[in-house]
Order: structure tokens, then C-alpha cells, then sequence
């Protein structure tokens, strides 16, 4: 089965995890999840990822993160660019969720980073999503 857009099936799959209160939750791995896996582990939105390898392409295992008294960390992850409608930003324009307090995840000609990133390199990209 060939998926026209892994990423949105990634961030799904996270959000079900959330809310059926799994620990961790396994994705088909590729360049790019694991480049938004990475940067929703440094900005605190998960504990950890690690890759799986198998004779296909690979899984990404993601371990959520929970707050001291069992809420959530992630209450809103949100899709925004996609195969049919690409949205890209300069710096200036970079979205910011919850007033500064969630993170936009922008793919650059450097790589996958944070909003915060992007504006301390000065470079834009296209949005992938919106974590809060």
C-alpha cells in the first residue's frame, strides 16, 4: 500500500496514540518523519523516537510524553502543508501557534527545524504542521 502523504498518516497515528493514552506508538519510517520526530523530541513533545529496521522500509518507534498528573503534552498537532495545497513562508511569516507557546515544524534548504530554529538561522520553508 502506497501512501501519498506519510507525514499526515504519522501525526495521525500519534494523535490516536494520544488519545487511547498509549506509551508509544510505531510509523513507517522515512527521511522526513524522522526529521519531525527529531525536532518534537527537542522541543520537549515527546521522550524519544528510535528507528526500527525491517526488511521494508523501516519503522519509527515514537514514545509520548505525559505530564506529571497523566494530561497530555500534545493537545493539538495539526497538518499544514500537503501534497495538494504546498504552504511555504518566509521568516517573517512563520506561523506561531498559541501566541509563541506551541511550534511550527518547517522543512528548510538546511533541513527540518522548529519555527524558533528558523528564525535564529534566518531561513524559511515550507510548514509541515503546528504542534501545541
Amino acid at each position: 500500500m502506497s501512501l501519498s502523504d506519510p507525514i499526515a498518516d504519522m501525526l495521525t497515528q500519534i494523535r490516536n496514540a494520544l488519545r487511547a493514552r498509549h506509551e508509544m506508538v510505531n510509523v513507517r519510517a522515512s527521511k522526513v518523519c524522522e526529521g519531525v520526530c527529531r525536532v518534537l523530541k527537542e522541543e520537549g513533545y515527546i521522550e524519544a523516537y528510535k528507528r526500527i529496521e525491517d526488511k521494508k522500509q523501516g519503522l519509527l518507534r515514537v514514545y509520548l510524553k505525559y505530564g506529571p498528573l497523566g494530561q497530555d503534552v500534545i493537545t493539538e498537532i495539526k497538518r499544514i502543508s500537503t501534497p495538494g495545497r504546498r504552504v511555504y513562508r518566509s521568516v517573517e511569516d512563520l506561523p506561531r501557534p498559541l501566541g509563541g507557546m506551541g511550534i511550527s515544524v518547517v522543512s528548510t534548504s538546511h533541513g527540518i527545524f522548529s519555527d524558533r530554529q528558523c528564525r535564529a538561522d534566518k531561513v524559511g520553508g515550507e510548514v509541515l504542521c503546528t504542534v501545541c
